[in-house]
């Protein structure tokens, strides 16, 4: 905020400085110089409101973002949440299977090992 601040104070402080400069140097009638004064303030409040249309549409495209970014983590971490349970509940019923063929896969490399070691022995 603090930045938006600076930058249409730049603007503002800028305008005016050119403003003044433009008509303290140009040669030009008083009746000119009034109306060319008269068309940079009113180019100058134009784009002052557009600046000021501008932020306001950028706030709320940045609320809107953060509040769909939030939103999507939630379900992100709802369906990963019930992914999981579902992972448990079909691996659950099936986990001492798994334990039993791991124990006989164990069995067998200690077996596979000791006939090798047999083999380089002899």
């Amino acid at each position: 905020m603090a930045k938006s601040k600076s930058i249409l104070l730049g603007f503002l402080i800028g305008g005016t400085v050119s403003a003044a400069a433009t008509l303290l140097m140009t040669p030009s009638s008083g009746r000119d110089l009034r109306i060319r004064a008269k068309e940079q303030g009113t180019d100058l409040k134009e784009l002052m409101l557009k600046l000021k249309e501008d932020s306001v549409r950028l706030k709320q495209q940045i609320s809107d973002t953060s509040k769909e970014g939030v939103t999507l983590i939630k379900n992100l971490t709802n369906e990963m949440k019930e992914s999981i349970e579902e992972w448990k509940t079909a691996v659950e019923p099936h986990q001492e299977n798994i334990q039993e063929y791991l124990k006989q896969i164990e069995a067998s490399l200690k077996e596979l090992e000791e006939n090798v070691q047999k083999k380089n022995e002899a």
